[in-house]
């Protein structure tokens, strides 16, 4: 497979690009593979690839029930940032960005990865000292970070109410390198990676059932026959509860929906991701235009990917409250991620009781930022069957012993993490 250059650019522009290679192979399932990972999102394709560019293992099968990259890779905000402030986050989302940051060379692919800042708005004297801490952790960990005053956040974002009654707007945290990366461009880039690498993409497989033998695994059961496996990595977003009852797992995790919005095309109107501390809103602009916003999951168990009026009403109002130019603005469409919650609102990138099995799940809204971390630290999990220190501390055990990482103390109540 040709890599994509200025120059291929250029030649098949002069044959209308109708000569293109596939971007990937459409292979049938072999009988089996030495790892079968589960989901063909941004995180099932990323470990698949870290494994075969890692540790050298490519006789890797992704499988996933539909076209690759329709569930939540493709059904986010597309932020990314690593203004975290606990060591066992912040160290991997670090990791996360710097992945983030090479992504482009390291596959060969325009992902559109746009640093251009999170913003993250205080209103009070307590939530300064909040984001003062948070940013002190930060940057004695070597990561950027900002503490912006009421004017240095207005020459950045003329266009917030910063004389709000209920939320004036009185300084923000600012991580220039935080931004945003276009989601399916991700997922067309780990899978054209993987495939180079000889991973086979296999879409239209749904996996209908685990095999254990001796507790461990044996393999899939899937929509197109049994396919066999050393190992197991499921990486399935909301329907990971779904998935691990298959092999009478029952992990600390919910389903919830979360619902994103995209606005009518626009001059540019905001130069970096802006998030409302008070009203849990964030909003950035899309290169076509489009501004991108959303806020709190709609707070029931759900796997519908539709979400309801009344977390609708939430965003919008919290919206215009921050920015009322919004009150102009036409919502063109509106859609919804499932999304598995843990009891604190960490992930879960880890070993199961079962052997063979290995998890990432339980994002909550972190999920995209992390793909590419995810990806390397499930691959490294798999192959080594031990955790990177990375994700060490990301284990199903943690609820067991009492070591939750509560990033932002909410108790174990998901539908506020």
């Amino acid at each position: 497979m040709s890599r994509y250059s200025a120059f291929r650019l250029f030649l098949n522009g002069l044959t209308g690009h109708a000569s293109w290679p596939r971007a990937w192979r459409n292979p049938e399932p072999r009988s089996s593979y030495d790892v079968v990972i589960v989901g063909g999102g941004g995180h099932g394709l990323a470990a698949a690839y870290y494994l075969a560019k890692e540790h050298g293992i490519a006789n890797v099968a992704v499988v996933e029930k539909g076209p690759i990259g329709l569930g939540n890779t493709g059904r986010n905000t597309t932020i990314v940032r690593s203004n975290y402030m606990f060591p066992q986050n912040h160290r991997f989302y670090e990791w996360s960005l710097k992945l983030w940051e090479g992504l482009e060379q390291d596959l060969n692919f325009n992902a559109m990865v746009s640093q251009r800042g999170v913003l993250g708005l205080f209103h009070s004297d307590g939530q300064r000292q909040i984001f003062a801490r948070r940013g002190n952790w930060m940057r004695l960990s070597g990561i950027d970070a900002e503490l912006l005053d009421r004017d240095q956040v207005r020459a950045i974002v003329p266009q917030l109410d910063f004389d709000n009654a209920r939320f004036p707007i009185m300084g923000g945290l600012l991580q220039r390198r935080g931004g945003t990366v276009r989601h399916d461009a991700v997922a067309w880039g780990y899978a054209r990676a993987a495939d180079r690498r000889g991973v086979d993409i296999i879409q239209h497989c749904e996996v209908t059932g685990i095999r254990i033998v001796a507790n461990r695994v044996a393999g899939v059961e899937t929509t197109r026959g049994f396919i066999g496996a050393k190992k197991i990595g499921l990486a399935v977003a909301g329907n990971t509860s779904h998935l691990a009852a298959m092999v009478g797992l029952r992990l600390p995790i919910e389903s919830h929906v979360l619902q994103a919005f995209v606005s009518e095309g626009l001059k540019p109107f905001v130069d970096c991701v802006v998030t409302f501390g008070a009203g849990h809103f964030y909003i950035s602009q899309s290169d076509k235009g489009g501004l991108v916003f959303g806020g709190n999951i709609d707070g029931y168990n759900s796997y519908a990917q539709r979400g309801n009026l009344p977390a609708m009403e939430h965003v919008w109002t919290a919206g215009v409250a921050l920015m009322p130019a919004l009150s102009r603005v036409r919502v063109l469409r509106q859609w919804g991620g499932v999304m598995d919650m843990t009891m604190d609102g960490s992930p879960l990138i880890c070993r199961t009781p079962v052997e063979g099995l290995y998890l990432d799940g339980g994002w909550c809204y972190g999920g995209f930022k992390a793909t590419p971390a995810a990806g390397w630290c499930h691959a490294h999990t798999i192959a080594n069957d031990a955790p990177h220190a990375l994700n060490s501390h990301f284990t199903i055990d943690r609820f067991r012993q009492g070591l939750t990482i509560d990033e932002r103390g909410a108790g174990p109540n998901p539908w506020l993490q």
